[in-house]
């Protein structure tokens, strides 16, 4: 028997084991919640939002609770409306190949179009090279709530990517009470996790406090062979005092080997199950360059924050906060050569792991002019001279590990303030805002030799070459004003923003001039009216612009290919009704939104070969957009006592506007009125939690419907059904000696459905299998 198969049973028998030893208690308590309260005691599901002008939704204890304590912070919004996670495996373990999505609005490898900020403070971006997503920032024990808003967020909120949609991933307060919790998880794929938080209760009857660590780990699902782990160090406090203090900070470590994508239909139809990634090395450098363990993701990140609000003559309003992020990372892989960057009349020097040439070599001035491939060798003879491996008699194979390094580091700070004031029959409120932060960005490539290709991917402590070297320094400045007037049963506000962004590029090798650049939006309007005709239901409509800064990657090519494109910019517009009784919640909204001035970036010539640079000369354009609408349905009902049913249904029609001109279309692959790449017309969620006694069941069915992996509709990955199964047993229902127990069993992908997962650059990710958790927790 396999392994991972003696896993799964030993982790399904030991659950079935605790569930049908608490059988006796769960009759004792049974007559007892009959008798409680209907409401009161479910463990409902419940999807709340605030009621606002736009529509939002928000995630309750109990949706957390049914994901794995291994599951990514991301993972846990995948079920709200208007919402799509694709990630490599069920826990979140590879940044290359996680993507979402909200109301056709993607975060990918070549896109960031939805906002993601931590407590109301902004991430610094999701991108891969430079930008750390919310599992960066945020263990997932340590989660209170995930406010979803999707498409007009609060007009106060901090994102430079909030095309669609911004997440706000909300840290738990610390509790009144002193309590320490434990927490162990084993699971499929070598996957473990052990957790820890000691909360300290009310000090001082002002102060209260948690710290945590967590540890996790699993391989790879397809073959077995990848090292992934992540640690979290975290800390959160609140001073309650007539200044109210809130401080949190987060350490996370993390390694990861990466999913690769898979480039056509037909490589999905030979191996649903494979990437073309392996878990063997074998010495030969074209081979192992799809050797998984060096395609690798380095993560170190440290975000920390305190926030001060107050309140004066119980009209006015104020919030400070200073915020600070640092954090380094490394992303590789095995090319299968060696760039030649020393033209040797002997020996070859790249190979002898002692000096290193900085930036363009001089040599490749006599190259053909116009060439982008540089020139490479795969082998050497005894001597450690170039030879053709196709003719040579003896020879080593020759191969790089090249690291390409990220650093950015941060410093923040937002204020607010608002004024609230009775005018006769109006309640108003005048309320404005800035945001500044300061960013510094560095990436920088270098290439080591491996050392013995003959025995493995170790490699020269000093690389044979750094290809460049650049800094990207940003600033970034918001304001906003709003004003709200509510006046019996209605509310209306309209409201004013503006982003003011300079960001310059230094490059320290001296090889390009260094270049400064303003993204400045214009003022961007937003407004609303909510109507409550009568109690529990609630009407509202609103308008808004966002707005998105111009990406330092731009910075990577040169100066005249972005001189005069535009920032992205988008509108929204939403209607809907909401409506909340105890028992039952309900929405329904209708949305439309226009993207403009997508930037793209076309070469000036097609390359005859690979551009190993991964540089090239051309322009930037703002060129067409996507147009989207459609419509979220949601609603919550506990029926009975203990039970809680939720359902959602999303319609997004997403369509390519094109770019104007028929020669770029068929460039870009771009055909006006194409669906949307990676984005479903329809989605379904139906989720049900059942309490009896101390047995909890949940069971959470998705939907996503048909989707094309390619801006040409071309290809299409089928629709698939994702069922996740979680029950969790309290200790107390087994025996009295572990009342302070909990156990959990979590499996996603019940059914083991196959499916095209994440959707990026006309490429996909395979889906993950069926996995299943077992955790167990103590709170002492």
């Amino acid at each position: 028997m396999r392994a991972t198969a003696f896993r799964r049973l030993c982790i399904l028998g030991t659950s079935l084991a605790a569930i049908a030893a608490s059988a006796p208690a769960i009759a004792d308590e049974a007559a007892d919640a009959a008798a409680a309260d209907a409401y009161d005691n479910a463990e409902a599901i419940v999807v709340t939002g605030q009621r606002t002008t736009y529509n939002n939704a928000a995630l309750d204890e109990t949706l957390i609770d049914d994901k794995s304590p291994i599951a990514s912070a991301i993972d846990l919004i995948g079920t709200l409306p208007g919402v799509q996670v694709n990630e490599g495996d069920a826990f979140g373990f590879d940044d290359w190949s996680t993507t979402y999505s909200i109301r056709g609005y993607q975060t990918n490898l070549d896109t960031q179009q939805v906002g993601i900020t931590i407590d109301g403070l902004p991430n610094g971006g999701s991108g891969y090279g430079g930008g750390s997503k919310a599992n960066r920032f945020i263990d997932t024990a340590n989660i209170g709530t995930v406010e979803v808003f999707q498409g007009t967020a609060d007009i106060a909120s901090r994102s430079n990517e909030a095309l669609g949609g911004t997440i706000n991933f909300v840290t738990a307060d610390p509790i009144d009470d002193m309590r320490v919790r434990l927490s162990g998880s084993l699971g499929d794929y070598d996957a473990s996790r052990y957790y820890g938080r000691l909360d300290t209760g009310l000090i001082g009857g002002i102060a209260k406090a948690w710290f945590s660590y967590g540890h996790q780990q699993a391989t790879d699902w397809m073959e077995g062979s990848a090292d992934n782990h992540r640690d979290n160090f975290a800390m959160k406090f609140i001073v309650d005092t007539p200044v109210r203090f809130t401080g949190y900070a987060s350490y996370d470590e993390a390694s990861e080997q990466n999913y690769d994508q898979i480039y056509t239909p037909e490589d999905y139809a030979a191996h649903p199950r494979r990437d073309a990634l392996v878990g063997v090395w074998t010495g030969v450098p074209v081979d192992d360059q799809n050797y998984r363990g060096v395609w690798g993701t380095r993560r170190k990140n440290f975000f920390g924050y305190l926030k001060a609000e107050t309140k004066i003559a119980n009209a006015l309003d104020l919030k400070a906060s200073v915020y600070y992020h640092d954090m380094a990372g490394r992303g590789d892989w095995a090319p299968p050569y060696i760039v030649d960057v020393t033209q040797d009349s002997g020996a070859e020097s790249e190979i002898n792991g002692t000096s290193t040439v900085r930036g363009t070599p001089a040599w490749w001035a006599t190259l053909p002019a116009g060439s982008q491939v540089p020139p490479t060798y795969t082998a050497t003879n005894a001597a450690g001279e170039q030879v053709d491996p196709t003719t040579a008699a003896n020879y080593t194979w020759q191969q790089s590990y090249r690291h390409t390094h990220y650093r950015k580091d941060r410093l923040g700070g937002t204020f607010d303030a608002a004024w609230n004031t009775q005018l006769g029959a109006f309640e108003n409120t005048l309320r404005g805002g800035i945001w500044y932060e300061d960013t510094h960005r560095r990436e920088w490539r270098d290439w080591h030799h491996v050392t013995d290709t003959s025995v493995g991917p170790a490699y020269d402590a000093t690389p044979y070459w750094t290809q460049y070297d650049r800094k990207y320094p940003q600033t970034t400045f918001k304001w906003y004003a709003e004003d709200q007037v509510q006046f019996g049963p209605v509310t209306a506000n309209f409201g004013v923003k503006q982003f003011i962004n300079h960001l310059d590029r230094t490059d320290l090798f001296g090889e390009s001039a260094d270049v400064s650049v303003k993204s400045k939006s214009k003022v961007l309007l937003s407004g609303g009216i909510q109507v409550e005709p009568m109690a529990g239901l609630d009407l509202f409509g609103g308008y808004s612009e966002n707005f998105k800064a111009l990406s330092d990657t731009l910075l990577e090519y040169s100066e005249d290919a972005f001189e005069s494109i535009q920032p992205e910019t988008a509108e929204n517009w939403e209607a809907g009704a909401r409506y909340s009784n105890g028992m039952f919640n309900a929405s329904a909204t209708w949305f439309k939104s226009k993207f403009s001035n997508q930037v793209i970036f076309v070469p000036s010539s097609t390359s005859a070969g690979p551009d190993y640079l991964s540089e090239g000369d051309g322009s930037f354009f703002n060129a067409g957009g996507i147009d989207s609408e459609g419509f979220e349905l949601l609603a919550n009902v506990r029926p009975v006592t203990g039970l809680s049913l939720y359902g959602s249904y999303t319609h997004i029609d997403a369509k390519y506007r094109g770019t104007g001109n028929p020669e770029l279309d068929e460039e870009q692959g771009v055909t006006a009125g194409n669906r949307v790449a990676g984005i479903p017309k329809d989605m379904w969620v139906l989720s049900g939690t059942y309490n009896y006694g101390p047995v909890t069941l949940g069971l959470t069915g998705k939907y996503t419907g048909n989707r094309f992996v390619d801006a040409g509709n071309a290809w299409v990955a089928k629709n698939y059904f994702m069922t996740d199964l979680s029950v969790a047993v309290k200790g107390e229902g087994l025996t009295d000696s572990l009342k302070d127990l909990q156990f959990a069993l979590n499996i996603t992908n019940l059914t083991d459905e196959t499916y095209i997962g994440g959707i990026s650059g006309n490429y996909a990710f395979l889906g993950a299998p069926r996995t299943m958790v077992f955790s167990v927790t103590a709170d002492f």
